[in-house]
């Protein structure tokens, strides 16, 4: 699903949690930046420059309060987590989870990224 976050620029997370509200039908091919609440992007040799460069910065201009980078370290996720600094409009790291990913923002969630291969 794509996110619309100007005229012309649709870009399109990994992964979007966004508030119930926003859902409007089963036609909907996009949600609005400002019902966006996290949005995920899993680096892939394909889209690394777009997702680590060009995505964070059209989504912290676009005012998306949390965004994390997810990307494959010897087999293993890491998860970095970034909060919006509202002043500057960017994204300021908060932390970076290799084993456990437990958070309470932009709401509570402890997942075990050890045993992701398992699920």
């Amino acid at each position: 699903m794509s996110v619309m976050l100007g005229r012309q620029q649709r870009p399109e997370p990994d992964v979007s949690v966004i508030r119930a509200s926003a859902e409007h039908s089963p036609e909907q091919t996009y949600y609005r930046a400002e019902d966006v609440v996290l949005a995920v992007e899993v680096i892939s040799p394909d889209s690394e420059r777009r997702d680590r460069d060009r995505k964070p910065t059209l989504y912290a201009e676009a005012g998306i309060a949390h965004f994390w980078l997810v990307e494959n370290q010897s087999g293993r996720p890491a998860v970095y987590v970034y909060e919006l600094a509202p002043v500057a409009r960017s994204y300021v790291l908060t932390g970076i989870h290799h084993d456990r990913l437990k958070i309470s923002a932009p709401f509570d969630i402890d997942i075990d990224l050890t045993e992701i291969d398992k699920l």
